[in-house]
């Protein structure tokens, strides 16, 4: 069976999380640039003396398409590689996939 692996990043750690994945052999993958807000409820920041909220924290959004197999091995490599230890690290969550088709080859069976 296969199955989508979403997995919701700090953009900071990016390269750790794709180097992760690399050494346990997990290569392709779609990153999508997203805001949101988990219990932290956003930040305050501080700019120019003036306490600023922002509601909506910037993450990547990584998508993986994967055999049963290779789930579990990619939740290893994302939290090793996403880990910091403070609030907003992130999430991941794993869904059944009903179709898995390559245009491509697709194509090739139905061209004629």
């Amino acid at each position: 069976m296969t199955k989508l692996v979403i997995a919701f990043i700090r953009p900071e750690k990016l390269d750790d999380v794709k180097e992760e994945l690399e050494k346990v052999g997990i290569y392709p993958m779609t990153i999508i640039e997203v805001k949101g807000r988990g219990s932290q409820k956003g930040v305050t920041l501080s700019y120019r003396g003036v306490p600023v909220t922002i509601e909506f924290i910037p993450k990547l959004q990584l998508e993986l398409i994967l055999e049963d197999d290779e789930v579990e091995k990619a939740i290893k490599a994302i939290t090793k590689g996403a880990y910091t230890g403070s609030p907003g690290d992130g999430r991941i969550v794993v869904l059944p996939v009903e179709a898995n088709v390559r245009i491509r080859e697709y194509y090739e069976k139905i061209k004629d």
